[in-house]
């Protein structure tokens, strides 16, 4: 049985994410969908001492047509400098900065990225590869598209060779369960409850921040607060 995953990708995401790539064989990263404003594909929030920040990379959005998130330009050189700056200002005195630092600053500072699922999938390739995450990721241009928001979902869960569709609980207000039934496939919903606190700076325990957080928190011991993560 092979399981497959389907997510638009995101900027440095939070846990959860991570924990959902972590359960499947293979994620394919649908950055043929279009992109949206103030939405998780371009900013995300860390913790800081006045509260919660975001830290957005900004992009090129040329008017209200529809504009694909792998075709979405980032705008300008100065954020990847700023991200950085962000992230040392607020968890240079967390435990594990200094390893996870190691291999990040090189992603913000020595390299150069001109389109917004490039930086992204950059991101979530490192971030896997420091949780040794094994899921083989690839891209939804990798296969052909159909029409039909659940057919097209179905359709590219067959062609990557699954058996199982794992989703996130919030596409249960989108997707035609029947019509995985009619292709023989297993539709399964990811369920984020019950992540642990683990220790945290600045004030309150916030769980929806980037992972990022909880690497310089926690650094290899991060797979203790996730689900399904075993090293």
């Amino acid at each position: 049985m092979k399981r497959v995953a389907i997510l638009q990708s995101n900027y440095i995401p939070w846990k959860g994410y991570f924990d959902m790539i972590a359960t499947v064989d293979e994620l394919i990263l649908f950055d043929d969908m279009q992109y949206t404003r103030r939405d998780w594909r371009n900013r995300n929030q860390i913790k800081t001492p006045q509260g919660l920040q975001w830290l957005t990379v900004p992009v090129v959005v040329k008017g209200k047509y529809h504009q694909r998130i792998r075709d979405t330009e980032i705008d300008g050189i100065t954020w990847p400098s700023m991200h950085w700056k962000a992230l040392v200002q607020n968890y240079s005195r967390a435990p594990h900065f200094r390893e996870i630092a190691e291999w990040l600053e090189p992603l913000y500072l020595q390299q150069a990225y001109s389109h917004l699922s490039r930086l992204n999938s950059t991101f979530i390739h490192a971030i896997c590869n420091y949780l040794h995450i094994k899921t083989t990721i690839t891209n939804s241009w990798d296969y052909d598209l159909i029409e039909g928001k659940s057919d097209r979902l179905a359709d590219l869960c067959q062609q990557a060779g699954g058996s199982e569709y794992v989703s996130g609980p919030a596409a249960k207000d989108y997707i035609d369960e029947q019509v995985f039934v009619d292709r023989g496939l297993r539709l399964s919903w990811f369920n984020y409850d019950g992540y642990p606190d683990y220790p945290q700076l600045w004030g309150a325990f916030v769980h929806n921040v980037s992972i990022l957080d909880l690497l310089f928190n926690c650094g290899k011991d991060a797979n203790l607060y996730m689900r399904h993560i075993r090293v």
